[in-house]
C-alpha cells in the first residue's frame, strides 16, 4: 500500500472480527474505505487462525495494533466454539488497547450485504433439527432497519409467513434453497452461496456507522448469542 493512501493518525480505523460459523472473516476499515480483508473456513480451527489472520491482514496494510480505533465482531448468532473465540478475542484487544468495541449481529451481517436492495432481506443460518435462525431486514427510503427479532424456525413455517417478494441469504443449504423456490415460487429471490458468504468488511462499515453515532458497548457485558444454548447448560 502506497503512503498516500495509508490512514493517518487522525483517521479512526475499525478491525472487525466474524467467526460465528465454520466460515470466518477479518477487515479493516477507514472513512470510507475498506483497507483489507481475509475470508476463510475455518471449521473448528478458530483460535489457532484468528490471530495469526489479524496479525497478517495489519501486515499487508502496514497498520500496527497501536493504530487501530474500534474493535468489532459478530456476537452471533452461532456456534458455540466460533463466537466463543471471536468475541473474547475482540473484547480482550478492547481491554488491552483501551479502545470501544462494538459487536454486531450475524445475521444483520448476512442482510447487510445485499442492502442496496429494497426488498425485505432474509437471512437464514442453520439451527439443527431441520430448523433455520431467521430475521427480518429492509433498507426502506435509504434507511436501515430490523423488521423483525432472530427467531428460530422451520422452512416450511417461514415460507407461510412470507407474503411478500423477499431476497434470502445466508448459508443456506441446495435443500434449503430448493425448498424455498418450491414453496414460494417467485416470491422468493435465493442468492448464491458466494453472494451469501460472511465478509467482515460489511461487519466493519456496520460498525463504523454505530461508531458515529457513539453506540458502543460495554466490554465486560458483552456477550455471544448462540444459535442454541451450549450442551454444557443444557439439562
Amino acid at each position: 500500500m502506497s503512503s498516500e493512501n495509508v490512514p493517518s493518525a487522525s483517521d479512526t480505523i475499525v478491525l472487525a472480527m466474524d467467526t460465528s460459523t465454520g466460515f470466518a472473516s477479518v477487515a479493516l476499515y477507514g472513512p470510507g474505505a475498506l483497507w483489507g480483508e481475509h475470508t476463510w473456513w475455518s471449521d473448528q480451527n478458530h483460535s489457532v487462525e484468528l490471530l495469526a489472520n489479524i496479525s497478517r491482514l495489519l501486515g499487508q496494510a502496514k497498520i500496527a495494533v497501536s493504530e487501530l480505533g474500534v474493535l468489532a465482531v459478530a456476537i452471533g448468532p452461532g456456534s458455540y466454539n466460533g463466537l466463543r473465540v471471536g468475541v473474547s478475542t475482540a473484547k480482550g484487544l478492547a481491554y488491552a488497547l483501551k479502545k470501544p468495541l462494538i459487536g454486531v449481529s450475524t445475521l444483520e451481517v448476512l442482510a447487510y450485504q445485499h442492502s442496496n436492495f429494497t426488498l425485505p432481506i432474509r437471512p437464514l443460518l442453520d439451527a439443527g433439527r431441520g430448523e433455520v435462525v431467521t430475521a427480518l431486514y429492509r433498507n426502506f427510503r435509504r434507511v436501515w432497519r430490523q423488521l423483525e427479532g432472530q427467531r428460530i424456525t422451520s422452512v416450511a413455517a417461514l415460507c407461510q409467513m412470507t407474503e411478500r417478494r423477499t431476497l434470502f441469504c445466508g448459508e443456506i443449504s441446495p435443500a434449503t434453497g430448493a425448498e424455498l423456490r418450491h414453496r414460494l415460487g417467485n416470491k422468493a429471490i435465493v442468492v448464491s452461496q458466494a453472494s451469501s458468504a460472511r465478509r467482515a468488511g460489511y461487519l466493519a462499515e456496520l460498525a463504523w456507522r454505530r461508531w458515529q453515532e457513539g453506540r458502543l458497548d460495554d466490554p465486560a457485558g458483552l456477550q455471544p448469542v448462540y444459535i442454541r444454548r451450549p450442551p454444557i447448560d443444557t439439562k
